[in-house]
C-alpha cells in the first residue's frame, strides 16, 4: 500500500525538516568548539617544549594543571607528537612527570640516538711479534738481552690469525626522526703469505718454524735449533733459515744463517754470518780473531775484543777494544753504556753513556763518512767523466769511419772493418765500466746522504785521550768532561753540553 502526500503536505514536511537541521547543526558546532577548546587547555598555558639545535635532546617545561584539570601521560606524548618530538621518548621521565607532579622546570623527556661506530675487518695475530727486539731494563740501568724473544716459533697445525669482518654502524637518528647516516666501513682482502692456510676466518701454521709479520703478511720459516752447546767437534753451523743456540759458542766455530742467528750461552773465538740479524744474549769475547757480521742489526749484552760489521744497529752495554762499523747507529746502552778502546763507526751516529777511562785508553768514536769515503767519491766522479769522454771520442771515431764506409762500399779494407769491430768491442767495455763506477758513485753519495745531521752523543762521562771523529774531521779531547754532544758544521766539528730537564 503506497501513500501519497498531497502539495500542501509535502511543503510542511520541507519546512519542517528544515527547522529541524537549523536545531542540530548548531549543537553539532557547539560541540565541536568545545572539542577545540579542551585540546587547547590539554596542557595549561605556559607550557613549552625546547629541542636542541643539534635536535638530539628535547625538554618539557610544564605548567601547572588548572584545578579542575589532570595530566595524563597520553597528553604528553600527545603534545610531543604536536611539536614533531617522535622519537627516543623518555618514558620514565614522562611517567615521573605525572607521577610526582614536576612542573615549572624544563625536563629531558627524549633524546636522539647517536651513530653507532663500526669497525674495518682486520687480522688478530695469535702471537706477539711486536716483542721482536725489545730487551729489558734491569734494575741497575743496564740491559738485559737474555730476554729477547727474536724468534717466536709455532708448531705445525698451530692456530695464528683470526679474521674479524667488518662491523657496520647503526645509523642515528633525532628527536625530531631525520636519520644522521653511520659511516661505510670496509672488508680487507683474505691474508697472504708463507707457511700458512686458511679455514674460513682462522689461518693455521703449515710447518714448525719462525713465525714473523711482514707487511701485513705471516711470514713461517724453517728455525734451525741446538740445544747445546756448539764446539769445534760441530765446527761448522749453516742453515738458509734461522738459528737458535741455547748453549755457548766455543773457539773455532763458524755459523751462518739466511736469515737470523739467536745464541742464548756465551760466545767465545767464534765467527758469525747472518742474513738477518745477531742476538748475543750473553755477549762475545773475541780474542782479537772473532768477526760478526749481520746484514741486519747485532744486539749483545757485551763485545770485547771483537770485529762487527751491521747493516742495521750495533747496540750493547759495553763494547771494549773492539773495532764496530755501523751503516745505522752505534748505542751504547744501560746504566754502564761504555766505549772503552777500539774504533766505534756509525753513519748515523753514536750514543753512549761514557767514552773512553781513566788509564786513556786509545779510544776513536766516528760517525758519518769516512775521509776516504769523500775522497773516493771525487775520484770516481773524476773516472766517471773521463770514461764519458772515451765514449764520446770513440763514438766520433767510429762516425767517422762509418761515413767513409759508406763512401767506399764494396772497395772498405780489410783493416777498417777489423778496426770498426775492435772499435765496437772497446765501446761495450767502456759502458760496462761507466755502469760499475756509476754504481759506486750512487753508493757513496747515499752513504754522503745517510750521514747528514750525524751526531755523538755521550750522556756522561768523556775522557781525556779519546778521538771523536764526524766525516773527515776529528777532535782529541784534552780533558776530561761530561755530558757532551758533537756535530760537524761547515767542516768543523762542534761541541755543546747536553741540557737535561
Amino acid at each position: 500500500m503506497s501513500t501519497q502526500f498531497s502539495s500542501e503536505q509535502l511543503d510542511r514536511l520541507k519546512l519542517a525538516m528544515a527547522k529541524l537541521k537549523e536545531t542540530v547543526e548548531p549543537e553539532e558546532t557547539e560541540q565541536q568548539s568545545v572539542t577545540v577548546e579542551e585540546e587547547e587547555r590539554i596542557l595549561a598555558k605556559g607550557t613549552y617544549l625546547k629541542v636542541d639545535e643539534d635536535e638530539m635532546a628535547a625538554w618539557l617545561y610544564l605548567a601547572p594543571p588548572e584545578p579542575d584539570m589532570d595530566y595524563k601521560k597520553q597528553d604528553l606524548i600527545d603534545y610531543l607528537a604536536s611539536k614533531g618530538v617522535i622519537e627516543g621518548l623518555h618514558q620514565s621521565n614522562l611517567s615521573a612527570m605525572i607521577k610526582k607532579k614536576v612542573y615549572d622546570r624544563e625536563i629531558l623527556v627524549a633524546r636522539g640516538r647517536e651513530v653507532q661506530d663500526g669497525a674495518n675487518g682486520f687480522f688478530e695475530y695469535l702471537f706477539k711479534p711486536e716483542e721482536y727486539g725489545a730487551p729489558k731494563i734491569r734494575e741497575d740501568g743496564s740491559v738485559d738481552y737474555t730476554n729477547i724473544n727474536a724468534l717466536p716459533n709455532v708448531k705445525a697445525g698451530q692456530k695464528v690469525a683470526v679474521y674479524h669482518q667488518a662491523i657496520q654502524s647503526v645509523d642515528g637518528c633525532t628527536v625530531l626522526g631525520n636519520v644522521i647516516p653511520g659511516k661505510l666501513y670496509h672488508d680487507l682482502p683474505p691474508m697472504r703469505g708463507k707457511g700458512i692456510r686458511r679455514e674460513d676466518e682462522f689461518y693455521y701454521a703449515q710447518m714448525d718454524g719462525k713465525i714473523e709479520v711482514k707487511d701485513g703478511k705471516i711470514d713461517i720459516q724453517n728455525v734451525h735449533e741446538i740445544s747445546g752447546d756448539v764446539d769445534m767437534i760441530i765446527g761448522k753451523v749453516e742453515f738458509f733459515g734461522d738459528i737458535i743456540i741455547y748453549g755457548n759458542v766455543e773457539e773455532g766455530v763458524v755459523i751462518r744463517a739466511g736469515r737470523n742467528i739467536e745464541i742464548h750461552g756465551s760466545t767465545s773465538l767464534a765467527n758469525l754470518y747472518a742474513g738477518g740479524d745477531i742476538i748475543l744474549s750473553r755477549g762475545i769475547q773475541g780474542g782479537n780473531r772473532s768477526k760478526v757480521t749481520a746484514r741486519g742489526n747485532v744486539f749483545a749484552d757485551f763485545i770485547e775484543h771483537t770485529t762487527v760489521e751491521a747493516g742495521g744497529t750495533v747496540q750493547a752495554n759495553v763494547f771494549m777494544n773492539s773495532n764496530i762499523y755501523s751503516k745505522d747507529k752505534v748505542i751504547a746502552t744501560g746504566k754502564k753504556g761504555s766505549i772503552i778502546g777500539g774504533y766505534v763507526d756509525a753513519v748515523k751516529g753514536v750514543e753512549a753513556v761514557c767514552a773512553g777511562n781513566t788509564a786513556e785508553l786509545k779510544t776513536v768514536i766516528h760517525c758519518g763518512y769516512e775521509a776516504q769515503t769523500h775522497e773516493r767519491m771525487l775520484e770516481i766522479r773524476r773516472k766517471e767523466t773521463d770514461i764519458k769522454a772515451k765514449i764520446a771520442e770513440l763514438v766520433d771515431t767510429m762516425t767517422e769511419a762509418l761515413r767513409e764506409k759508406r763512401m767506399r762500399g764494396a772497395q772498405t779494407s780489410e783493416s777498417t772493418e777489423k778496426r770498426l769491430l775492435d772499435w765496437d768491442k772497446l765501446k761495450d767495455q767502456y759502458f760496462v765500466e761507466l755502469d760499475k763506477v756509476e754504481n759506486e758513485r750512487t753508493q757513496l753519495e747515499e752513504t754522503v746522504e745517510r750521514s747528514r745531521g750525524a751526531e755523538i752523543k755521550i750522556d756522561g762521562n768523556l775522557y781525556r785521550g779519546v778521538v771523536i771523529c764526524i766525516n773527515a774531521e776529528q777532535l782529541m779531547i784534552e780533558r776530561n768532561t761530561c755530558y757532551m754532544k758533537y756535530n760537524a758544521e761547515k767542516g768543523v766539528i762542534e761541541g755543546s753540553v747536553i741540557i737535561h730537564n
